[in-house]
């Protein structure tokens, strides 16, 4: 019997002390876990000065009736290229479904159908990505790195950014203040 139990579909939220700076107070909703990695989009910190306009502005698209929102730095694996998080109402080219949880697209196509307002009902757009190699991910949740949690569309979608890993630790039960960088010997 295979023991893996696949994250994805969970939202991944650093414990303090992680020991990597990009990570404090990570946020990251999980796309994808198997055997042979992990990779997930952060949602828990914007760009500066870089709203979803200026992106498409960049791109050479007209933002159509897509609001003016923030930039999400997704992570920092290839910071240059562009993901759409989004509710699972919506398909388009390569889109990958997460069950039925929400949905990653990396392509042009999503970001025309927002433009056109025939997009899906929920997205955020971000900037790179968090990525792990085999069982790396695995490695880190047992040192205490990570928290895995079930987000829900409004934390995803609609919460601040800079609120959303204390609400993620709420909704799981877990109070912030009582979290501590330093693990203790039994």
């Amino acid at each position: 019997m295979d023991a893996f139990a696949s994250l994805a579909g969970q939202l991944l939220l650093a414990m303090p002390g992680i020991g990597d700076p990009r990570f404090e107070k990570a946020v990251i909703a999980l796309c994808a876990h198997d055997e042979s990695g992990a990779v997930g989009i952060g949602i828990g910190r914007t760009v500066p000065g870089l709203t979803t306009h200026g992106l498409f502005s960049q791109l050479n698209l007209d933002p159509g009736v897509a609001p003016d929102v923030p930039v999400y730095v997704g992570g920092p694996v290839e910071p240059q290229r562009g993901f759409v998080l989004h509710a699972a109402d919506w398909s388009g080219e390569d889109t990958l479904h997460v069950g039925d949880r929400w949905s990653l697209t990396s392509t042009l196509d999503v970001l025309r159908a927002i433009a056109r307002g025939e997009g899906p009902s929920r997205w955020l757009v971000a900037l790179g990505y968090a990525g792990w190699g085999e069982g790396q991910l695995d490695e880190e949740m047992s040192r205490h790195g990570w928290f895995a949690t079930t987000g829900n569309e409004a934390l995803i979608f609609t919460e601040d950014a800079a609120a959303r890993w204390k609400r993620a630790f709420a909704g799981a039960g877990v109070d912030t203040r009582l979290l501590s960088n330093v693990t203790g010997r039994a």
